[in-house]
């Protein structure tokens, strides 16, 4: 038997697609000023920017996938094509002779550090400029919120058992 959808109030309304609209423009606007600054994507950004956190500039490619939450395949081709230009590269884990690991080249570290400032400058006028300070700390506790929901839903019968980054 159906259930009756719970429809979103006036309020929710509003919210979700206030949040809808500005994903959409956010996304935009910093693959925009990557791709003008730096001629990387922003996911490429988020990619090197992964790496570049590590002591070693290295990650195991399944843990990487996991943190991007994109699909091991959809990560193969941007490792692959950002080794290509040289701004990555990968090798065999050393701890785990079937893994591979994606690796910060010294190419991909000085990108990172040429993009960088630019790149924060456009997150700061675009997000954190339009914001007081309460509302940035609402911002984080609603996202934190949001992410926390999610991954508890993550074993339930609403959520998909195996999410597409952490399929093997």
């Amino acid at each position: 038997m159906p259930t009756t959808p719970r429809w979103l109030d006036a309020d929710e309304r509003r919210a979700w697609l206030a949040y809808v609209d500005f994903s959409t423009l956010l996304g935009d606007h910093l693959n925009r000023q990557l791709r003008r600054d730096a001629g990387v994507t922003h996911a490429d950004y988020s990619l090197l920017a992964y790496l570049s956190a590590t002591p070693d500039g290295a990650l195991g490619m399944s843990e990487l996938a996991e943190r991007l939450k994109i699909t091991r395949s959809r990560l193969t081709h941007a490792v692959n094509r950002l080794r290509d230009i040289g701004l990555v590269d990968r090798r065999e884990d050393p701890a785990d002779g079937r893994g591979q690991l994606a690796v910060l080249t010294g190419e991909g570290r000085a990108l990172l550090e040429r993009a960088a400032p630019g790149h924060v400058e456009a997150v700061r006028r675009a997000v954190f400029d339009a914001l007081t300070p309460e509302q940035v700390r609402q911002f984080a506790e609603i996202g934190e919120a949001i992410s926390d929901a999610l991954h508890r839903a993550e074993g339930t019968e609403t959520a998909p058992a195996v999410l597409p980054w952490r399929r093997r």
